[in-house]
């Protein structure tokens, strides 16, 4: 019997995983998708956890043995970012060690959440007016809401971040983010040292692709062509068993959402392909080539399950059932609000293309 070509081939814990039977009484048991941002992070859950009641000594623990293992460092900063954006933890932090290096990089990237949140609150606000005047309103970021000299101060907390943290590259990532909300963008010579900064530090930081991504895409400063051509580039450069492949399919979910939004309910003529087509279906076997064949044995990190999402989502609506059968193994009952949200209700949409599937445990 012939072998399959490599790209339909299963890594061996998912093999195994896939052909294991639930006990009897354990087949009937509801699953339910789990949005836990830590991702099974459990020292990330608890720094998260001491946010909420207003501790700080929690998070610095956690980001003091961080250094050096960037990939989950930025993971855990992006997460606590997003956690402290409506908290004074970090401030209280910097005010308590004002020379901690930590605490000027959480600083600076939860102050480019915050700065996000206040334009999509804008953006939101504007969509219900839209609505309500019998408009076709639309989720949208208003940036004119911000302020050139609001977004000019968060540059510079993160410079400041950078300098008190020479080594790290979140703050060059945080950089990269809150560039997009200009109104024109940045310089390009500015956005390319910023990059190159990044690199240096860490030249395969996934985080930092996403961002420099989405700043070329159509939705902020560029156009789909820009943005694939990103991907593409950065996919046929990244060394075996990275999840930087993936960003082809980032980017397709992104060219999704501004044309579904853009549409405003109208028909676009072939969009119905737009998952399944030739080159979308081959880039996504290559992505699974290089990323899934090719990494190491044992369960997915929690830096890397969002990206994960996005190529389950991706082979799901190829229609590459092997594949996105694998994918779901990997993630368990980890799931990201996004690319999901894009298409749908996410937890819905999860449980139903699991179950379409076949996948069993865990629950």
């Amino acid at each position: 019997m012939a072998r399959p070509p490599r790209s339909h081939r299963v890594p061996r814990p998912v093999r195994v995983a896939l052909s294991r039977r639930l006990p009897r009484g354990q087949r009937s048991r509801r699953f339910v998708p789990d949005f836990d941002p830590a991702f099974g992070d459990r020292a990330l859950s608890d720094a998260l956890d001491d946010i909420v009641i207003g501790r700080w000594q929690g998070v610095r623990d956690l980001l003091g043995g961080s250094s050096g293992d960037w990939a989950r460092r930025t993971h855990r900063i992006r997460v606590l970012a997003h956690a402290a954006a409506g908290s004074s933890a970090t401030r209280m932090w910097q005010a308590a060690e004002p020379d901690s290096p930590d605490a000027a990089v959480l600083r600076a990237a939860t102050e480019v959440v915050g700065v996000f949140h206040r334009a999509v609150a804008s953006g939101r606000r504007a969509g219900d007016a839209q609505h309500a005047q019998g408009e076709a309103g639309r989720a949208v970021v208003d940036r004119s809401q911000v302020g050139r000299d609001r977004l000019d101060a968060v540059v510079r907390t993160c410079l400041e971040a950078a300098g008190s943290h020479p080594a790290d590259p979140m703050p060059w990532v945080s950089l990269l983010t809150v560039a997009r909300l200009y109104e024109d963008g940045v310089p390009r010579r500015e956005l390319r040292r910023w990059w190159d900064e990044l690199r240096r530090r860490d030249p395969h930081n996934v985080e930092g692709h996403i961002q420099l991504l989405r700043y070329h895409a159509a939705r902020w400063h560029g156009t789909h062509g820009r943005m694939y051509d990103v991907a593409r580039d950065v996919a046929g450069a990244s060394p075996p068993g990275s999840p930087l492949p993936v960003l082809v399919q980032i980017a397709r979910a992104e060219e999704y959402r501004y044309v579904s939004e853009s549409a405003r309910g109208r028909v676009v003529r072939g969009f119905d392909q737009h998952w399944k087509h030739e080159l979308a279906v081959t880039e996504i076997r290559r992505t699974w080539e290089r990323w899934i064949l090719r990494r190491e044995d044992g369960p997915v990190p929690p830096h890397e399950v969002a990206e994960l999402n996005y190529l389950a989502h991706a082979a799901c609506h190829a229609g590459l059932e092997l594949e996105a059968r694998g994918l779901f193994v990997l993630l368990g009952n980890r799931v990201a609000h996004l690319p999901w949200a894009y298409t749908g209700e996410p937890a819905a949409q999860f449980t139903a293309w699991r179950e379409r599937l076949g996948v069993r445990g865990p629950e």
